[in-house]
C-alpha cells in the first residue's frame, strides 16, 4: 500500500487520483440499476396490473428488507480473510446477481399468472436486493482503504458526483428522449426490456472499472495487521452507543436520502415536468444541458472541503442549498413556467431563471447527497482511533441500513400523497391535465420535503465533531500506531 510522508510528520495511505476516479464507478454502476427500478412502480402498474397502494407497499416492505441485508453484508465483509480482496467479490458477485434478476423482473413478469406474480415479483425483487446490497455496501466501507488524506478524500465527492450524474442524467434522457418516443410511453413492456439491457451493459462496464480501481489496494497483505481482530454482532451496538460522528452523520444523511428519494421519485420526475411544465422532454434535457455547469458548482464545493474539512463544506453548501430550493419554489408558481424550453429560438426569460436556479441548486444537492461518503471513511478512522477496531463493513452497512430504510419510507411516503391526491388505481401520466391540487402537490414533493431534509441536516451536523482538524490528528495518530506495530 502506497505511504507518503506529509504534514510535520504525518503518514498518509495515499492513492493515485485514477484510482479514486475509477472506484468511484462502483457507485455509478449501482445507481443505473437504481434509476431503473425507480420505473418499477409504473412497470408493475402499466404491465403486471399491480395497484398503486399494493406496488407501493411492496417497494417500501422490500426496500426495508434492504436496509436489514447491510449489517448482514458488512459484517461478513469485515470478517473475511481477503485472500481475493475484501471488496471486488462483493462488486462482482453483487452486480451479476442483480443482471440475472433484472432480466427475470423486466423480462418475465408479465407471463407469469396472475396469482402467482405477487409472489413472483416478491421473490425475484428480493434476489435484485441482495446483489444491491453486496455492491453498495463496498461503496459505503471501501473508503477507508482508498486513502485517509483529507486533502484527497473529497475527490471522490466530486468523481461520485459526476458519474451519479451521468448515471442518472442519462438514464432519465435514455428514458424521455429516447425510450418513450420510441414505445409511446410507459404502458409498453418493449420500454422496459431495452432499458433493462442498457443498464446491465453499462452498469457491468463501471463495474469492471471500479475493481481496476480498488486493485491494488484490495489486497491480502494490506489486511494481515487486522487478521487477530474479533469482529462479534454486539459490536453494532457499541459502535451506536460510544461513536457519535456515525450517529450524527448518520441522521444528517437519512433526512436527505428521504428528501431525495421523494423528490428524484419518477412519479414527481412526471408531475413536475410532464404536467406542471407541460414539456416530459426536458426531464432528459436538463441534465445534460446542466451537467458542466453543475460540476462546477461540485468543484467548489471540493475546494472548500479540501480547504476547511468536509463537514464545513457539507454544512455551507446545505445552508445555498435551502436558499435555492425556495428560490425555486418562486420560479414553479409562476404562470409562464409551462413555456420553459431549451431550443435556441424557444428559449425565454423563465428559461433563462429555471436553468440557472436549477445548475445551482442541483450543484448543492449533488454536494450534500455525495460528501456523506467519504465522511463515513472519517468515521470509520475515528472507531479505529477509538477502539483500534478496523471495521469499514460494519461502519458502512451501519451507514447504508439506516440510509435505505429512510428511502423505503421516501418512497412509501410517495405512495401515500399520491393515494390522498386520488391516485389510487395509477400513477399520474404526462398527459393528465394540470389541477391546483396536482401543482402544490409537485412543489411540496420537489421542494419543500427538502428544505425540511435540509433543516434537520443542519441541526445533527451542529453535534458531528470530525471537523478537518480533527480528521489531521486522527491520521497522524493512526500512523503513528502503525508505524510502532511494524518496528
Amino acid at each position: 500500500m502506497e505511504k507518503s510522508a506529509k504534514e510535520k510528520g504525518t503518514v498518509y495511505n495515499e492513492a493515485k487520483i485514477y484510482q479514486i476516479a475509477l472506484f468511484s464507478l462502483n457507485n455509478a454502476a449501482t445507481n443505473l440499476y437504481l434509476a431503473l427500478m425507480g420505473y418499477a412502480s409504473y412497470y408493475a402498474n402499466s404491465i403486471a396490473g399491480f395497484s398503486v397502494v399494493l406496488i407501493s407497499f411492496l417497494l417500501t416492505a422490500l426496500n426495508v428488507f434492504d436496509g436489514v441485508t447491510d449489517p448482514i453484508a458488512g459484517f461478513l465483509l469485515d470478517r473475511a480473510k481477503g485472500k481475493h480482496g475484501k471488496f471486488r467479490p462483493y462488486m462482482l458477485w453483487g452486480n451479476v446477481i442483480m443482471a440475472g434478476s433484472t432480466l427475470l423482473l423486466f423480462g418475465t413478469l408479465e407471463y407469469i399468472p396472475k396469482p402467482f406474480r405477487i409472489i413472483y415479483f416478491i421473490v425475484v425483487y428480493a434476489l435484485f436486493v441482495i446483489g444491491y446490497t453486496l455492491q453498495t455496501v463496498v461503496g459505503k466501507s471501501a473508503q477507508a482503504v482508498i486513502t485517509n488524506n483529507p486533502a484527497k478524500r473529497p475527490l471522490s465527492t466530486c468523481f461520485d458526483s459526476v458519474f451519479i450524474m451521468a448515471a442518472y442524467g442519462g438514464s432519465i434522457l435514455l428514458a424521455a428522449n429516447y425510450l418513450v418516443p420510441k414505445y409511446g410511453g410507459y404502458t409498453n413492456v418493449k420500454l422496459y426490456h431495452e432499458y433493462a439491457l442498457w443498464v446491465i451493459v453499462l452498469s457491468a462496464l463501471c463495474t469492471a472499472g471500479a475493481i481496476i480501481g480498488i486493485w491494488n489496494k484490495d489486497r491480502a497483505e494490506n489486511y494481515r495487521r487486522h487478521k487477530k481482530q474479533k469482529i462479534r454482532v454486539r459490536d453494532y451496538l457499541e459502535i451506536i452507543k460510544n461513536n457519535k460522528p456515525i450517529d450524527m452523520l448518520i441522521l444528517a444523511a437519512c433526512s436527505n436520502k428521504f428528501a431525495a428519494t421523494v423528490y428524484g421519485h419518477t412519479t414527481v420526475g412526471v408531475m413536475l415536468y410532464g404536467i406542471l411544465m407541460q414539456n416530459y422532454g426536458i426531464a432528459g434535457l436538463i441534465g445534460v444541458i446542466t451537467a458542466v455547469p453543475t460540476l462546477i458548482v461540485v468543484a467548489a464545493g471540493i475546494k472548500v472541503a479540501q480547504r476547511m474539512g468536509q463537514k464545513k463544506a457539507l454544512v455551507l453548501f446545505t445552508y445555498f442549498g435551502i436558499v435555492f430550493q425556495v428560490v425555486m419554489i418562486v420560479a414553479l408558481l409562476q404562470d409562464s413556467i409551462n413555456t420553459v424550453n431549451f431550443g435556441l429560438h424557444k428559449i425565454n426569460a423563465i428559461s433563462i431563471a429555471f436553468f440557472v436556479v436549477y445548475v445551482l441548486l442541483n450543484g448543492c444537492k449533488s454536494i450534500t447527497n455525495n460528501m456523506v461518503v467519504p465522511m463515513i471513511a472519517d468515521c470509520s478512522d475515528y472507531e479505529q482511533y477509538r477502539s483500534g477496531k478496523f471495521v469499514p463493513g460494519l461502519m458502512g452497512a451501519l451507514f447504508s441500513f439506516v440510509d435505505k430504510v429512510f428511502a423505503a419510507l421516501g418512497t412509501a411516503f410517495v405512495g401515500l400523497v399520491m393515494l390522498a391526491i386520488g391516485y389510487n388505481s395509477r400513477f399520474p401520466q404526462i398527459e393528465d391535465t394540470l389541477t391546483p391540487v396536482l401543482k402544490w402537490t409537485t412543489i411540496f414533493l420537489f421542494c419543500i420535503v427538502p428544505i425540511i431534509g435540509w433543516v434537520i441536516s443542519l441541526l445533527s451536523m451542529h453535534f458531528y465533531s470530525l471537523d478537518m482538524k480533527t480528521m489531521k490528528e486522527i491520521a497522524k495518530k493512526l500512523g503513528d500506531t502503525e508505524g510502532e506495530k511494524k518496528k
